[in-house]
């Protein structure tokens, strides 16, 4: 468990806050590429670590994120005019470039725009996805350059859902591998409702061991099930710091495709008591996906069980999840629909920021453990002026989860870390 004083720590997430300045110290995903599809469109409103911001595309394509109130009477730039190369307060007339400079004054006879600006945040265009750097500039590190992000349009799928909890928990959720074939499964096979087959080995496998090795990025962790007494089942992942998993696409998955894919996702907070979920999945074969499998539609994170406007899940607390009693009878072990619909209304069931004191770990938490370390070892780091780690790494570039079945008798790393490093191991420590 934690104690009072560290889950404080790592779960506020505001200005000027120690995991606030830490979580500012990395690239974070923001709107997907179609929020703002073209120059001029209409502005975009975010929060982002407990910031209001506003996003444009301007008249050149290049995309701005500054602070959504207007320096001069604080009025939303939200609702501004998305022209010339400028977003526009529709108040004053002031007007803004990407980099926050104030390049015209419209109500000032004599104008003083050189001595304006509003607060703005560098933002880059990668793979469907818009992610913007919130720290120091001197401080900025390398850009983020997951496989996904450089597979072609037709090899990935990523969608975004909001998570009413802090990040920290929906995080904590997300790397726990013993829950899966528990909260997940289906009670019987070909269940007509999304789960996990009985059939399969991460149901039919025993209670996971699981080990962690720290890397320069985060770590790699391994789920090792016994498969009866001749066979094991190892599923192998990665933590990239502060807040990225990469998992294997699970095998017996209602719908799941039968092909070489990784998925994952990025927890990215948008303020102490909200996280936004990305949900990622990509092949890396020559086989290309469907548009149903791309755009996830008909799960629960994909059209239409989320909102792709607000992106607010169509079960949430309120409704108690959508939650069938009957189904859970008979079809899914929890009786609500979806994987991650699964997994946010176990997390958002323990209220806002859950109290760790009242914890009880045990060895199937190991990774979850493991995590907090780091990311309390990061706030730590930043706040005696070092780099936290990941931040600067580029050795999660090449990374992939994969899972197997194979003979009890053979070490796990000699299978599977060829394929979790294809290319070349990062560096441990």
């Amino acid at each position: 468990m934690l104690s009072r004083e560290e889950n404080e720590l790592a779960t506020k997430v505001g200005p000027g806050t120690p995991m606030g300045d830490t979580l500012r110290r990395y690239w974070m995903p923001a709107l997907l590429r179609r929020e703002l599809p073209e120059p001029d469109c209409t502005p975009v409103r975010l929060r982002l670590l407990g910031e209001d911001l506003v996003a444009f595309r301007d008249t050149n394509g290049d995309i701005g994120v500054l602070d959504e109130q207007c320096p001069h009477r604080l009025a939303s730039l939200w609702l501004g005019r998305n022209e010339g190369a400028g977003l526009r307060c529709v108040y004053h007339g002031w007007k803004f470039d990407i980099h926050g400079n104030c390049v015209e004054q419209m109500n000032e006879p004599v104008e003083f725009k050189d001595k304006i600006k509003v607060k703005s945040y560098p933002a880059v265009e990668l793979g469907d996805v818009i992610w913007v750097y919130m720290g120091p500039a001197e401080k900025k590190p390398p850009l983020p350059n997951f496989e996904y992000l450089r597979v072609s349009e037709n090899h990935r799928g990523v969608t975004k859902v909001i998570q009413e909890c802090n990040w920290l928990q929906a995080l904590e959720g997300g790397i726990d591998s013993s829950h899966a074939p528990i909260l997940h499964r289906q009670l019987k096979e070909g269940a007509s409702a999304e789960g996990i087959q009985p059939s399969t080995p991460f149901v039919r496998g025993g209670a996971p061991t699981l080990e962690v090795d720290v890397t320069d990025y985060g770590y790699r962790y391994t789920g090792i099930r016994p498969l009866g007494d001749d066979e094991q089942y190892v599923r192998g992942y990665h933590f990239i710091m502060p807040f990225t998993q990469l998992r294997p696409q699970q095998v017996g998955r209602a719908g799941a495709p039968d092909r070489e894919m990784v998925a994952g996702h990025h927890w990215v907070p948008l303020d102490d008591h909200n996280v936004m979920v990305w949900n990622f999945h990509y092949s890396f074969g020559s086989e290309e996906m469907s548009e149903k499998e791309r755009t996830m539609e008909g799960s629960a994170n994909g059209w239409p069980n989320v909102d792709q406007v607000t992106f607010r899940a169509a079960g949430n607390i309120r409704n108690n999840w959508l939650i069938d009693r009957e189904i859970q009878k008979t079809e899914t072990f929890t009786g609500i629909t979806g994987i991650n619909a699964q997994d946010r209304a176990v997390q958002e069931s323990m209220g806002h920021i859950v109290d760790r004191t009242r914890e009880h770990l045990g060895p199937a938490d190991s990774a979850v453990i493991a995590m907090r370390k780091l990311v309390l070892e990061a706030a730590r780091d930043v706040g005696e002026g070092d780099h936290p780690r990941g931040a600067h790494t580029t050795s999660y570039y090449n990374i992939r989860a994969i899972e197997k079945v194979f003979d009890a008798n053979r070490p796990w790393r000699d299978v599977l870390l060829p394929e979790m490093y294809p290319e070349e191991a990062p560096t441990a420590g």
